[in-house]
C-alpha cells in the first residue's frame, strides 16, 4: 500500500486541483451557502460525508457490476452506464442524508434548504466517482481522491464564508454590494490557488 501515493491524491484535490478554485465546478452551492459561517461549516460536513461514501459505493459498483468481467469471466461490459449509475447511487445516499439530517438537525436542515438537494446533482460530487473510474484508482485511491476533494471543498467555502461575513460591515460601493464583490474575491482566492500548482506532480 503506497500511502505517499494516497497523502499526494488528498493533497492534490485539496489544493492543487481543487474544484473550486481550479476547475470552477461547484459554484452555485459555493456562492448560495458561503454567506454565514455556520451553514458553510455545516454544508462542508455534509458534503464530504457524501463525497466519501459515494466515492465508496461507486467504485464498488463500478468495479464489481460494470467493469468487463467484474464478477466473473463473460460479464458484459456496462460502463457506458455509468453516468445513469452513479447519479442514482449518490441520489440515493443524499435522500439518505436529508432524512437523517431532518430528524438530528432540524435547524440545520432549514437553513441549508435547497442547497441540500442539490448536492444530489452537484457536478463535484458527480465528477469524483467519474474520474476515480477514468483514471483506474483502486479503492484506497478512490477514497483519497474523495476525502481530498471533499476537504478542497470545505476549504474554500470556509474561506468564502469567513470574507463574507466580514463584508457585511465593509463600505462597498453600492454596484458592487452582493455577488459582485463575491464574485471578484472568489477570483482572488483562485488566482491565490494558482500557486499551489506543480506542488506535487502524479
Amino acid at each position: 500500500m503506497d500511502f505517499n501515493k494516497l497523502f499526494q491524491l488528498v493533497i492534490a484535490a485539496s489544493l492543487i486541483n481543487n474544484f473550486v478554485f481550479t476547475r470552477f465546478l461547484g459554484l452555485c452551492i459555493f456562492f448560495g451557502v458561503s454567506k454565514k459561517m455556520e451553514t458553510a461549516v455545516g454544508m462542508s460536513i455534509t458534503f464530504t460525508a457524501v463525497m466519501v461514501v459515494s466515492s465508496a459505493l461507486s467504485w464498488v459498483v463500478f468495479t464489481f457490476l460494470m467493469k468487463e468481467n467484474g464478477l466473473y469471466p463473460g460479464y458484459p461490459d456496462l460502463t457506458f452506464l455509468k453516468i445513469i449509475v452513479f447519479i442514482g447511487i449518490i441520489a440515493a445516499f443524499v435522500q439518505s442524508a436529508d432524512t437523517i439530517m431532518k430528524k438530528v438537525s432540524p435547524s440545520l436542515y432549514y437553513k441549508l434548504g435547497i442547497y441540500l438537494a442539490l448536492i444530489t446533482t452537484n457536478c463535484i460530487i458527480l465528477a469524483v466517482p467519474l474520474i476515480n473510474s477514468g483514471e483506474n484508482y483502486t479503492f484506497l485511491e478512490s477514497m483519497a481522491f474523495g476525502v481530498g476533494s471533499g476537504l478542497g471543498f470545505a476549504l474554500a467555502l470556509i474561506i468564502m464564508a469567513s470574507i463574507r461575513e466580514k463584508l457585511e460591515l465593509a463600505d462597498i460601493p453600492a454596484p458592487f454590494k452582493g455577488m459582485p464583490i463575491s464574485f471578484i474575491i472568489a477570483g482572488l482566492i483562485a488566482l491565490a490557488f494558482t500557486g499551489f500548482s506543480g506542488l506535487i506532480t502524479l
